[in-house]
């Protein structure tokens, strides 16, 4: 009796521990989620677990963490620095459930800028690189940074200008990706100087833009000519398409989802710094379906269609060797506006129910 009892009791705890590794979500190694509108950021990670999450996004802004300058802009101790403490809470939980954390940094303090905006860059890059390292250093269990986001765009960096279905070729055109070179080549020196261990995202482009993607990556050059450094190339390739990789092209200059190939070769072709190596591999940050009509897309799907896209994309993220992650946005939906507008776009729906796509993601 007292072996049989033993016998069930060792079968219950397996199945146990079986079910809170999350055991039903299929090869998980390439999924990301952005940890964004949780109620509860602690309570998730068992739902992070279920649905077989080894990569939690997370984004920084440093105008808000440095609201104002710092005395010691190293120490992330320094009084001036409030570091959020969900941000804290994420990165120090996410090992306990087999997960790594990237943190993106973005956005400019009124100090480092003049004033200005905080879509416009800092008058010095070193103020930037100074936060990376301080950043580094309050979590050092960190090892993937993105460097900013989606800076083809104006609205979220405001050296870029508008160059419609052509290539930048004015100075004026030029200095927003070149500007962004050069942030992001000192930003990988900095984090490089912080830990070897620490890898660089960079580009963070999505499928158009002021400046679309395979027209930004040309002109993303230093002063000497060189493409920055990086370790890994972000791409946010949102797609209203049936997912289909020999489909034809979106149109000049643009990059969705089944665009990645053309997106790769010209990585390759531009980004490359060693020419006897590949150029970087694929870190898809953001990808994600909205089920209702929004203002941030042009594009939605029913419930189905969601839940089927979300399928499509993550078996061809399985067989692409070059794609390192792809990074859903996100578990939940944007919280309730006025005007009804908000993103419908998260594995859960206001209610708690999880939709169709939760199981797409999660069996994906």
């Amino acid at each position: 009796m007292r072996i049989r009892t033993l016998l069930v009791v060792l079968v219950a705890g397996l199945c146990l521990a079986i079910t809170a590794t999350g055991a039903g979500a299929r090869d998980s190694a390439k999924k990301g989620l952005w940890a964004t509108y949780e109620p509860n950021p602690e309570a998730t990670f068992p739902i992070y677990r279920d649905l077989g999450v080894r990569t939690l996004l997370l984004s920084v802004g440093w105008d808000q963490v440095a609201h104002d300058k710092p005395a010691d802009v190293l120490d992330p101790n320094d009084s001036a620095y409030h570091w959020p403490a969900s941000i804290d809470a994420a990165i120090r939980l996410a090992p306990q459930f087999g997960m790594r954390t990237m943190v993106r940094v973005m956005y400019t303090p009124g100090w480092a800028n003049g004033e200005h905006a905080p879509n416009v860059p800092p008058t010095h890059d070193a103020d930037y690189t100074n936060f990376l390292r301080a950043a580094a250093r309050r979590w050092p269990q960190v090892h993937l940074w993105q460097i900013w986001g989606e800076p083809n765009l104006s609205r979220w960096w405001a050296a870029t200008r508008f160059t419609g279905y052509r290539p930048p070729r004015t100075k004026a055109e030029l200095a927003g990706p070149r500007r962004y070179a050069r942030l992001l080549d000192a930003s990988y020196g900095a984090l490089k100087a912080a830990s070897s261990k620490n890898l660089v995202i960079g580009g963070n482009t999505f499928t158009a833009g002021d400046i679309r993607p395979l027209f930004w990556i040309p002109a993303m050059k230093l002063p000497n000519g060189r493409p920055p450094r990086m370790d890994l190339y972000g791409h946010n390739p949102f797609t209203g398409r049936k997912i289909d990789m020999d489909a034809a092209s979106l149109g000049p200059g643009y990059a969705d989802f089944n665009d990645l190939d053309t997106l790769g070769s010209t990585i390759d072709r531009y980004l490359r710094r060693d020419p006897s190596k590949p150029g970087p591999r694929l870190f898809l940050s953001e990808f994600t379906a909205p089920t209702n009509a929004n203002d941030q897309f042009t594009f939605h799907f029913s419930e189905a269609g969601a839940a089927r896209q979300i399928t499509d994309v993550l078996r061809v993220v399985r067989a692409n060797k070059r794609i390192d992650t792809l990074g859903y946005y996100t578990l939940y939906d944007a919280p309730a506006q006025a005007d009804g507008h908000e993103d419908r776009r998260g594995l859960i729906d206001p209610a708690g129910r999880k939709r169709p796509a939760y199981a797409a993601f999660r069996d994906g």
